[in-house]
């Protein structure tokens, strides 16, 4: 098979063919390891310098600075600082129906909203996929609620929930339809619905509240041209089928530490998905040695990559915690290992700092 372009990798994948090779990028790149790898890079710099195969962005909303290391964005969300090159939401405008009534959520056609976007496109089309950050229905609510407060209205504030989830999905269609118009290639969700444990909800209010908006979410981007890649973490298991339902392109992590086993969802659902991850940035990537890492990469690809339909990735994000040369051995184990027909066996197990050298 002649070299793929990196979209032409991506979007071959999201359609559960079988690429040239396995593609490979990350939603986080923390800027330690990017220093330690690749001094001075942001993260569209490392992406491109490391050869990744997308290019991620977002809209762009104002936010200020309220007290330090604490911001308060167009939605009115507030967040903090977390050490991580990401904020963490505290606190959002939204305590009641009445409060969701008056509420005006940033106009997704305003001026300037897609700036970042645009500029994306402009450098990179044709050659890398370009990904785009939306929400689904989950995200938007709790930062606008709270998560504890959020959780509580399920039960006694119904109608705030539903109020909050519509406002979420519209907003996101119309959303990617501009990000579509001006040439994204994808867009990635990240609207987590578990923890190691299980839903963050159950499986009736999921499907009470949650599973038709979420078709319609998902149903609006694809109308859009856009593929699709849903992120949760942790034990998705009883909302497995709804989130399936919802024609998603590709399912990100397959948490291993909640006990998923992605060659498991290769075999049960790898006609109707693509995978991305998986890993493991918790234990392995952190902790663990590079011949470890490199193992733990080689099982991934024994377990999911016949046929296609994988994108190689940590389990979640490359944190400030995972060692750079954990990293290393990941990226290079997938470009050794990741070729298409694919011969695990066909490399010597050198280790992947002398292959990196």
């Amino acid at each position: 098979m002649s070299e793929m372009t990196s979209v032409e990798r991506v979007l071959c994948v999201l359609r559960r063919e079988q690429p040239d090779r396995i593609p490979h990028f990350e939603w986080i790149i923390d800027k330690q390891v990017r220093e330690a790898i690749c001094p001075g890079c942001t993260m569209e710099e490392f992406s491109v310098r490391m050869g990744l195969d997308a290019i991620l962005t977002g809209a762009d909303f104002a936010k200020e600075e309220i007290s330090p290391g604490k911001y308060r964005n167009e939605w009115g969300m507030i967040s903090e600082d977390t050490g991580q090159g990401h904020t963490f939401p505290v606190g959002g405008p939204i305590s009641t129906f009445a409060d969701l009534k008056k509420y005006e959520p940033p106009d997704p056609h305003a001026a300037g909203r897609y700036d970042s976007i645009e500029r994306v496109v402009a450098k990179y089309k044709g050659d890398k996929a370009v990904g785009v950050h939306l929400n689904d229905v989950f995200s938007i609510p709790r930062n606008l609620m709270g998560m504890e407060n959020l959780l509580m209205a399920f039960v006694a504030e119904p109608e705030l929930i539903k109020g909050l989830v519509e406002l979420s999905v519209e907003i996101n269609i119309e959303m990617a339809k501009e990000v579509a118009k001006r040439g994204a290639d994808f867009v990635f969700t990240g609207d987590d619905y578990a923890a190691t444990e299980g839903p963050m909800i159950s499986p009736d209010m999921f499907g009470e509240f949650l599973y038709e908006p979420l078709k319609r979410v998902m149903a609006g981007f694809k109308e859009a041209g856009l593929g699709v890649i849903k992120h949760t973490d942790g034990d998705i298991m009883p909302i497995l089928d709804m989130i399936l339902d919802s024609d998603i392109d590709c399912l990100d992590p397959i948490d291993p530490v909640a006990g998923l086993d992605i060659g498991e969802f290769k075999k049960k659902y790898g006609d109707r998905i693509a995978l991305k991850g998986n890993v493991d940035c918790a234990h392995t990537l952190t902790f663990g040695s590079e011949k470890e890492v490199v193992e733990e990469t080689k099982e991934v690809i024994r377990k999911a990559a016949d046929g296609g339909g994988l994108i190689l990735s940590s389990s979640n994000s490359i944190h400030s915690a995972v060692k750079p040369g954990n990293y290393l051995a990941m990226w290079n184990a997938i470009r050794m290992y990741g070729r298409y027909p694919i011969e695990l066996d066909a490399w010597a197990d050198s280790g992947a700092g002398e292959a990196f050298a």
